[in-house]
């Protein structure tokens, strides 16, 4: 395996008798991690790539069959903006009524419990992708009484304004061009038409002919995207998909919620969803994710969403993302919240190749 070699050194791996790719220049380990493995070519390994798409992928991989992106694993953040949350903004116009009313009365102090409570994320864009991160669930909201009509990332509170984030990325992907990611917009908050016509044409002058336009999800693999030179992929969940070709539906992106605290049943609703996946012929994510409940945040109200669930759950879940497969009956996009815990981000990108058993030490 990649994960741990040095990355200052070239060396050529080898696995089984005739699958062989090199490492020619010094690289960071999530490029190392990134290069592609030629597939099917002997049967030692299952037909999927082990890929998170680097600049050199293309002169590392020899032989190399393409397949869908539909049925390849991806690695996903939970609400990506949410590393940086804005104490000194208003609510958002998303939360309830009784929330507006506790930070009125408690003001600064109500926002930083809710803070903790609020951020599912502690890289930034950067520190994501240079993980591995490629799939990003992003959140647009208006601020209220805002005269300049900034459209920001948003989860309870106001993040960054959204043209900063996707300026991030667009510097990555202009760095590393054989990189791909999925940009999932999928809430909009106190959006009107302007506003969403304001987020397509910033979507179009940051990422230009990066983006590739809407096809059946089946047709999409990385030799098509290479091909064309598209590195993005803009899902977005309003009606206005519909008007700009660049805008793929958002029900080509569904990501089923399992709206629990209890891993088991968070479990079981995984492996539900899977199954009702090979009926949809689109991308899929599997949320890994638990949602705490109002009684939750009491008990655990100065601990945060971090200590109090997403830490002590970890190793359930874990143990259910080791046991999944890629494929057309398997996970395809996998989210969760602080995707740095534990061993998250290398255990999904493993998941993309398989050896046939008695295999992994030839």
């Amino acid at each position: 395996m990649l994960w741990g070699l040095s990355p200052d050194i070239r060396r050529t791996y080898t696995y089984g008798k005739n699958l062989e790719w090199h490492v020619d220049k010094k690289q960071t380990l999530p490029e190392m991690m990134g290069l592609g493995i030629a597939a099917s070519v002997t049967g030692k390994l299952s037909k999927y790539y082990l890929y998170l798409m680097h600049h050199s992928t293309s002169e590392a991989v020899h032989e190399a069959q393409v397949i869908q992106l539909t049925t390849n694993i991806d690695v996903g953040s939970h609400d990506s903006f949410s590393f940086y949350i804005d104490e000194a903004s208003p609510v958002g116009p998303e939360q309830p009524e009784t929330v507006q009313n506790f930070v009125s009365v408690f003001g600064t102090v109500a926002k930083k419990l809710m803070r903790k409570w609020l951020a599912t994320q502690t890289m930034n864009f950067t520190g994501q992708l240079g993980a591995g991160i490629r799939y990003f669930d992003l959140r647009i909201s208006t601020k209220p009484r805002d005269p300049d009509n900034e459209l920001y990332f948003a989860h309870g509170l106001f993040s960054a304004k959204v043209n900063e984030g996707l300026e991030e990325i667009n510097a990555f992907l202009t760095d590393h061009h054989k990189e791909v990611v999925f940009l999932d917009f999928n809430h909009f908050y106190g959006m009107q038409k302007y506003h969403h016509e304001k987020l397509v044409q910033m979507l179009k002058d940051i990422y230009g002919n990066k983006m590739c336009p809407a096809i059946f999800a089946q047709e999409v693999s990385l030799k098509y995207l290479w091909e064309k030179d598209y590195q993005v992929l803009v899902f977005y969940h309003s009606p206005v998909a519909l008007e700009v070709p660049f805008l793929w539906p958002g029900q080509m992106m569904p990501a089923p919620w399992a709206n629990t605290t209890d891993p088991e049943k968070l479990i079981q609703f995984l492996q539900a969803s899977i199954i009702e996946r090979r009926k949809k012929g689109s991308f899929f994510i599997s949320q890994v994710v638990l949602t705490p409940k109002a009684s939750t945040v009491v008990k655990g109200v100065a601990s945060g969403l971090r200590e109090t669930i997403t830490e002590r759950a970890l190793p359930a879940m874990m143990q259910w993302v080791r046991t999944q497969k890629p494929g057309e009956s398997g996970i395809n996009i996998v989210t969760a919240d602080f995707v740095e815990l534990g061993d998250f981000i290398s255990t999904v990108i493993k998941l993309n190749y398989v050896f046939d058993e008695g295999e992994a030490n030839t």
